[in-house]
This record gives C-alpha cells, structure tokens and sequence, in this order.
C-alpha cells in the first residue's frame, strides 16, 4: 500500500470513527501537532494540553471530520493550532484582566456586606443555594479562586463552573431584592 493509500485509509477509518484510526493518527501526526500548538503558545505543557484537548474534541464530535475536509493531518493540524490560538487570546484576555484587577481597590469585595442585616440576609441566601451552585460561589469569592482552579477542585467542565457562579449570583440578587 502506498503512502497516499495508507493515509487515505486512515482518514477513512478516522471519519468512521474506529479506535485504532485515532490512535494511528496521533502516533503518526503527534510531533506536527505538538509543533503546531507550541509555536502559538510557546509553553510546553499548554502546547501538550492544546494537542489532547483539540483531538479530544474532534473524536467526541460525530461528522467532525469527512475525507472531503481534506487531508487528515492538515485538518487536525488546523484543529490544533486553531485550539492553541484560542488557549492565547484567553491568557491575554485573563493578563489583561489581572492587570485590571490590581489597579482595583483592595477593600472592594462583592460577597462582603459591612451592614451587619444585610451580611445576614446575603448568608440565608446563599445557603438557600443548592450545593453544586453555592460551592463555586464560595470558592471564588471567599477562598477567591478563579474559575479554572474551581473547575479542578471541583472536577467540573469550566464552562459549567461559570455558568453555574452566573446563576447564583442572579439568584443571590434577585433574593436580595425580594427579602
């Protein structure tokens, strides 16, 4: 079988979604890919994450991949390098933010209520809270971690861990307003 063969079958095996095609593309692809995600990132191990996260995403997403997308190593080189890009502008948005946040004055805290009523109120509604919506909630705010280091301690998705702070900061609000 030629080289053009081979990879043609793989990408076929790889858009049928068989195990062995995964595993042949990342022994065969893995140093392109690692390439691709470090010249964006400049960072070894983010490179290596942007790699698992990007071909992660792409073997859980069904259709992702057809051999009319092209050739299996372009496209997940595009994969990859695409997730890297995302990984930096994300870090640039939280530097960017951080250096904002230091400019802020340090007696500003949302959950902290001088009004001793007030302080009380904002307790009762938090522990109304259901667990897996007022634990995040105490995380950041009273242990002040971010999202990405509630999401590991919690062993959630990070984007549920937002979503889950944004909707108990809209019920803590809207209790605070009907109290």
């Amino acid at each position: 079988m030629a080289d053009g063969d081979g990879n043609r079958d793989l990408a076929t095996a790889f858009a049928a979604r068989e195990r062995w095609a995964f595993e042949e593309a990342y022994r065969q692809f893995a140093g392109l890919l690692y390439a691709a995600a470090y010249n964006v990132l400049g960072e070894a191990e983010d490179a290596r994450d942007a790699v698992h996260d990007a071909l992660a995403r792409v073997w859980r997403s069904p259709g992702a991949y057809t051999p009319a997308r092209g050739a299996l190593k372009s496209f997940l080189t595009v994969c990859v390098r695409n997730e890297a890009i995302t990984r930096a502008r994300s870090q640039n948005r939280r530097t960017r933010l951080a250096v904002r946040l230091a400019a802020e004055p340090v007696e500003y805290d949302e959950l902290r209520i001088g009004d001793p009523i007030e302080s009380d109120r904002l307790r009762i509604a938090l522990a109304a809270l259901p667990e897996e919506i007022r634990r995040p909630l105490e995380l950041a705010y009273y242990d002040q971690m971010t999202h990405v280091e509630i999401a590991r301690a919690l062993d959630a998705p990070l984007g549920t861990i937002k979503s889950r702070i944004a909707n108990g900061l809209r019920r803590l609000g809207a209790a605070m307003r009907h109290a």
